[in-house]
């Protein structure tokens, strides 16, 4: 008897907790979807989305953010460079979240989802059993489920029936990935160069409308353009601006330090040498090695986001014919004086080979490549031109 009573009381209790943790709405409650726009860093340069929650009722006012992680994951920046690195659903005070991008000094913008009290109590408690512990984690993939895609995603799961995404505000069909994400960076930045150094071929495909959620702004424009299904009322109510970015907001760049001119200085200092050493009928070996040793780092590192890690899109990397890994085993050989070195003229005439054949690869457009990179290539070529030259033409009797 004495069981029975305390399971009964045990039974009440854990209901009484479980309904004490459920948060109560009134039918003034509304979902919003809330973008914020680019920031000056290259994590921010493509915008933001989360889920707003606002009861002027109850006074609930939060937000719902997919983009969060979780700082003390143990080896932490090696599962971020490998892709492995869970991402977060987050929840926070909508007025913390906005006070984040009032000091980075951008905007956010608020639509108001057309939704019934139903619908409301619906999407809440699948976030709710989302941000649990044991369910809050997800799998990261710049492309195809970020803070972005999720907001369509996670509509279409739970009103499939009631809502009707068109695709007429994709204005633009021929972009691939990389055009994308060329339309938020700045061509001669230090980002736009990283990226197309990092990410390979599979990004040169042109992208399906559905494709193009990967970023907030488009987003935006497709719940913008959503409407309740089986009639012409639009899925947003209204559309608020929360936070006007300043006009000034835009960093001023210093055009010194861009990659097109730091790469052109290399591409002239090169120039020089090796017109210097074809009068001088040498060679400069530690410029050699030098380039070899960049070129091998470079290489290693897609060689590393193509096989060692979980990226989607670092895979089928070109790059690689110019950034030869392998050129680390020869920086040595290139130290050497030229008698030692007369059968190199193989490995460089090979490394130009390489460079033709991704001349042809850009020109057919099966990859393209960082127009900020041209400078570099160019500077690379010349340079194993020269040293082709060099040791088919070296001579036994010198030093």
């Amino acid at each position: 008897m004495k069981k029975l009573v305390f399971l009964l009381f045990l039974t009440i209790g854990i209901s009484f907790a479980q309904e004490k943790n459920q948060i109560k709405l009134s039918t003034e409650a509304t979902f919003s979807v809330v973008t914020c726009g680019p920031g000056t860093e290259l994590y921010s340069s493509f915008g933001h989305s989360a889920f707003r929650l606002k009861d002027p009722v109850y006074g609930y006012d939060m937000v719902y953010n997919y983009g969060t992680f979780d700082f003390n994951t143990p080896l932490f920046y090696i599962k971020f460079a490998q892709g492995k690195l869970p991402y977060q659903l987050g929840r926070a005070r909508f007025r913390d979240f906005v006070n984040t991008y009032k000091r980075e000094k951008r905007w956010v913008k608020e639509q108001v989802l057309n939704l019934s009290p139903d619908q409301v109590s619906k999407l809440l408690a699948y976030l709710e059993n989302n941000y649990k512990e044991e369910n809050r984690n997800y799998k990261y993939d710049f492309f195809f489920n970020n803070c972005a895609t999720k907001k369509r995603d996670i509509m279409k799961e739970n009103f499939n029936d009631d809502i009707v995404f068109h695709e007429n505000h994709i204005t633009t069909t021929d972009k691939t990935f990389r055009d994308l994400i060329h339309d938020n960076l700045n061509p001669n930045s230090w980002s736009s160069f990283g990226i197309d150094i990092a990410l390979g071929a599979v990004i040169d495909k042109k992208a399906k409308p559905d494709d193009y959620h990967f970023l907030p702004e488009y987003v935006f424009k497709a719940f913008e353009n959503a409407t309740l299904k089986g009639s012409s009322v639009p899925l947003v109510s209204e559309v608020k601006v929360i936070l006007k970015a300043p006009e000034n907001v835009k960093s001023k760049s210093n055009i010194l330090m861009s990659p097109y001119v730091i790469f052109s200085i290399l591409l002239a200092i090169v120039l020089i040498v090796t017109f210097l050493d074809f009068k001088n009928k040498k060679r400069t070996r530690w410029l050699d090695a030098s380039l070899l040793l960049i070129s091998g780092l470079g290489g290693i590192m897609i060689v590393l986001l193509w096989f060692a890690t979980d990226h989607s899109m670092t895979v089928t990397n070109m790059n690689i014919l110019w950034l030869m890994p392998i050129n680390i085993f020869f920086v040595r050989k290139f130290l050497l004086k030229r008698k030692e070195c007369k059968a190199l003229w193989k490995h460089t005439a090979t490394l130009i080979g390489l460079i033709v054949i991704m001349l042809f690869l850009w020109l057919i457009d099966f990859q393209q490549f960082a127009l900020a990179a041209i400078p570099l290539i160019v500077m690379f070529t010349v340079r194993y031109v020269y040293l082709t030259y060099y040791f088919l033409n070296i001579t036994k009797d010198k030093p």
